[in-house]
């Protein structure tokens, strides 16, 4: 592997979704919170070496560090890494997309809620977590899929569209169904012991304008901060009948993609932690 690269501030590109650590542990901790599931399927074992992709700001790979495990997070966010860098946690700026580990390196690969985010090439990750692998390891994630945020997203699209722009290009997901994502997982080799879509309503912390800042910011920033804000409150209108409860909680409608997956066992190359 090469050296980590040093933790840069990312300037952001129009329609480029960007992490703010703070932000996201404000109107985000229930990923984490909510990713202990995903964490018994991995069932990690004291001394293991895993790879947690899409570590964002560490607040679920230190529960895997204070399991005994010896846990390398990665993340596309340069800021997220500083912050996960921030609780002593061996972390680097990779994407997802683009791994960069030497066969064989990892007993375990784990992700919580990231790999919906590396829409341009889901083989790439898949190809690169089956390099990571020892023999008979393991992979075992939790994203979105089928109809993760559907109403959330129609009214998003619903709103660009009466702007007269097309809200494709700016759409950051990938939301599998199981079938397609199994198909993935044989073709590069794994065996599939499980997949499934789980229904899982998500009370927000604060109201629908803090959850549109934090996960669709390539959305509204193609727009300028008036139209932004106009946006956010048309896309409350639209959707408080559905996903504000009657207890006048916000309700984001996921539908997450949980799986595990194993690598048929053969030899493989040892992997040694980089130094931080």
């Amino acid at each position: 592997m090469r050296d980590m690269p040093s933790v840069i501030d990312a300037v952001p590109k129009p329609g480029e979704q960007t992490w703010n650590p703070d932000r996201y542990a404000r109107q985000a901790g229930f990923v984490a919170e909510l990713g202990m599931p995903v964490v018994d399927l991995l069932a990690p074992q004291p001394g293991e070496k895993i790879l947690d992709i899409g570590c964002g700001n560490g607040a679920l790979t230190v529960k895997l560090r204070d399991m005994g495990v010896d846990v390398i997070g990665i993340d596309a966010s340069a800021p997220q890494i500083a912050a996960a860098r921030a609780l002593g946690l061996v972390a680097c700026v990779m994407d997802g997309q683009k791994l960069d580990f030497p066969d064989g390196s990892f007993d375990a690969v784990f992700s919580n809620a990231a790999l919906h985010w590396m829409r341009d090439d889901p083989d790439a990750v898949i190809k690169g977590v089956w390099q990571a692998l020892k023999p008979g390891g393991r992979f075992v994630a939790e994203m979105g899929g089928g109809d993760n945020v559907s109403k959330i997203r129609r009214a998003i699209e619903a709103a660009f569209r009466r702007r007269e722009i097309d809200p494709a290009p700016y759409n950051p997901w990938y939301f599998p169904e199981p079938d397609e994502y199994r198909r993935r997982l044989e073709s590069a080799g794994f065996n599939v012991r499980y997949i499934r879509l789980i229904d899982r309503p998500t009370r927000l912390p604060e109201d629908l304008s803090g959850w549109l800042d934090t996960f669709a910011e390539s959305w509204l920033a193609v727009l300028d901060p008036a139209e932004a804000a106009a946006v956010k409150v048309e896309i409350a209108n639209d959707l408080e009948p559905e996903l504000k409860n009657t207890e006048n909680f916000w309700m984001a409608d996921y539908v997450r993609l949980r799986f595990a997956a194993d690598k048929s066992s053969k030899r493989g190359a040892m992997f040694r932690c980089p130094t931080v």
